[in-house]
């Protein structure tokens, strides 16, 4: 029930398709995809018929909800949006908090480590940095949550050795800590021409695009027996080339000017996001030489592709072309900007979950295994990453572990 608390409290807009790949829940109106996006779909669908081809399922509203406005198709969401459509803590979060009337914000606030009595065998809060003095001070409580990002917890984590009751971090007696990092793989896809649809064009600046869903080893791991495991789906979407396109094309003056008044021609891509395998070598640690400029030390990061991870992204080049191909697209070509981890900005794993602490960090409920009132509710968690955005996942967990942790607390059991 998580994803669907979560949802209702966000507001997802998105069509509900029926795939266990892609599993439905609590959703607006969906976005309309444009006149090309449409074409294509029908035409991939006809051609691949198990694949399917969706608008894109966001955290956008198309239509009021709890005193938020619906998207108005204005474009800058990286500036911010002043009507709350898109979601975001400042939007939506922090107000339902701060409505509670328990609410504390600490700002300039660097976590250096979570504090722990020997005695009492549990945490008894954290060690706090002012960011402009320097200063340490401790902030107390019965129950610990750490949410700073699967990187930023794992630090946090390495760093709470208790005065040497946790020589290898917090969590660590499996020596898991710090392992398993995983990042989606993307940057690689293909990008096609379309003629014709001159005398259409769409609605404001759309904030999403289509999407695809996984189609590659849906019965296992291996199932289509193709030389790599697991899957990907893409996102894409199709536009016309705008003023832009004048950059590195012939004229001047103001026949240059008047042409680029126009539209110019359809394009549609389609990008590739697949499954990194968690493996124990990638991996982050703590520098033993330096640290950052309030003593806290800095984190280094192992991570690269494997053999799996490569031989998929070639697969994403291949049936991108293909699907663009039978959608009639023209002048197709491939991409592979040979991404590095890290430039998703989907890290996951590092504190995994797991019902062995022999194997794992934190248990079923996002508990260190060791010290059960510490929970990591972030990307740290994750023990594999699948290939769709992970943001909703976090939150039904955090949400999950919370309501776990209250329960807790009223039977005085945590």
């Amino acid at each position: 029930p998580w994803y669907s608390y979560v949802e209702k409290h966000v507001g997802i807009s998105g069509e509900a398709l029926g795939l266990p790949q892609l599993p439905d829940s609590e959703f607006l109106e969906p976005m309309e995809m444009n006149c090309v996006e449409k074409d294509a779909r029908e035409k991939i669908e006809s051609a691949f018929p198990k694949r399917d081809m969706t608008i894109g399922r966001v955290a956008v509203l198309t239509e009021q909800h709890d005193g938020r406005a619906p998207c108005h198709y204005c474009g800058p969401c990286h500036r911010g949006c002043s009507t709350g459509s898109y979601f975001s803590s400042l939007s939506s979060t922090l107000p339902a908090a701060d409505a509670t009337g328990n609410l504390t914000i600490a700002c300039d606030a660097i976590v250096a480590e979570v504090l722990y009595d020997e005695n009492e065998q549990r945490a008894t809060g954290v060690r706090v940095i002012d960011r402009e003095t320097g200063r340490s001070r401790e902030v107390h409580a019965e129950v610990v949550f750490l949410c700073a990002s699967a990187l930023g917890s794992t630090q946090i984590l390495l760093n709470s050795n208790a005065g040497g009751r946790f020589p290898d971090g917090m969590g660590n007696q499996s020596g898991a800590l710090g392992h398993y990092l995983m990042d989606h793989i993307y940057a690689a896809g293909a990008n096609g021409t379309f003629e014709g649809y001159e005398d259409d064009f769409y609605y404001g600046h759309r904030p999403n695009g289509i999407y695809i869903p996984r189609f590659r080893n849906l019965d296992g791991p291996s199932s289509d027996d193709l030389d790599f495991v697991r899957g990907y789906g893409y996102q894409g979407s199709a536009r016309r080339e705008g003023w832009g396109r004048g950059a590195n094309r012939a004229g001047i003056g103001a026949s240059l000017k008047q042409n680029l008044r126009r539209p110019g021609t359809w394009n549609m891509g389609l990008s590739g996001f697949g499954e990194m395998l968690p493996r124990y070598e990638n991996r982050v640690e703590l520098d033993s030489d330096e640290t950052d400029p309030w003593g806290i030390p800095l984190l280094r990061v192992r991570c690269e592709h494997g053999e799996n991870e490569r031989k998929m992204k070639d697969d994403f080049l291949v049936q991108a072309q293909e699907m663009l191909d039978a959608a009639g697209a023209k002048d197709i070509g491939t991409y592979d900007r040979d991404a590095p981890p890290g430039l998703g900005i989907h890290e996951m794993g590092t504190a995994r979950m797991g019902r062995d602490p022999d194997t794992s960090v934190l248990n079923g409920w996002n508990q260190v295994h060791s010290v059960p009132n510490v929970f990591v509710t972030d990307g740290a968690c994750m023990t594999s990453s699948a290939c769709q955005n992970p943001s909703l996942t976090y939150m039904a967990l955090t949400a999950r572990a919370a309501n776990y942790a209250v329960k807790q607390l009223k039977k005085r059991e945590l």
